[in-house]
């Protein structure tokens, strides 16, 4: 039987700001490949979720620069296996501006409709807003970066509800 345990937003948080601006030698930076803000995010959410899926293919989870699954380092991946994830690991809804908090991400796109960056909410000062929310990533490495000082064609929110273990 699988458990529903807390994502720890704290934690999430915590590491996005120690690792903003450097990269933990147990990932591959993928700077040069494309680029890193998913693979950043990724790390982030799973120090706040502890649980990976190993399902092959559709899962979620790094064990090297050739064993991972492309939902760690891609940002469509990522967000069709958060929000569509029945098993285990960190699940998410997609949701407005005002649902967000400490520990959710947000992926910005352009007009055509391809999302191309995952950058991290580390904090947020009062009611979430542009402006208001404060975001980590990696390609263009920031902390506590506004959401406002982006040129945003599209942005979608995404909400970490839990992780099934």
């Amino acid at each position: 039987m699988t458990a529903i345990i807390p994502y720890n937003r704290e934690a999430a948080a915590n590491y996005a700001t120690r690792w903003a601006f450097d990269r933990n030698p147990r990932y591959l930076d993928f700077e040069n490949m494309g680029g890193d803000c998913t693979n950043f995010t990724s790390q982030c959410i799973y120090a706040g979720a502890g649980v990976m899926n190993y399902r092959p293919v559709l899962g979620w989870y790094y064990n090297s620069a050739a064993d991972r699954a492309p939902a760690w380092t891609g940002v469509e991946y990522l967000y069709n296996f958060l929000v569509s994830n029945q098993g285990n690991g960190p699940f998410a809804v997609e949701t407005d501006i005002h649902h967000m908090e400490i520990g959710d991400f947000v992926q910005l796109g352009n007009l055509g409709g391809h999302f191309y960056h995952s950058p991290f909410i580390c904090n947020i000062i009062g009611s979430p807003s542009l402006d208001n929310i404060l975001v980590a990533a990696h390609t263009e490495d920031c902390c506590n970066r506004p959401l406002s000082t982006y040129t945003i064609a599209q942005i979608r929110f995404i909400h970490i509800e839990g992780v099934r273990k």
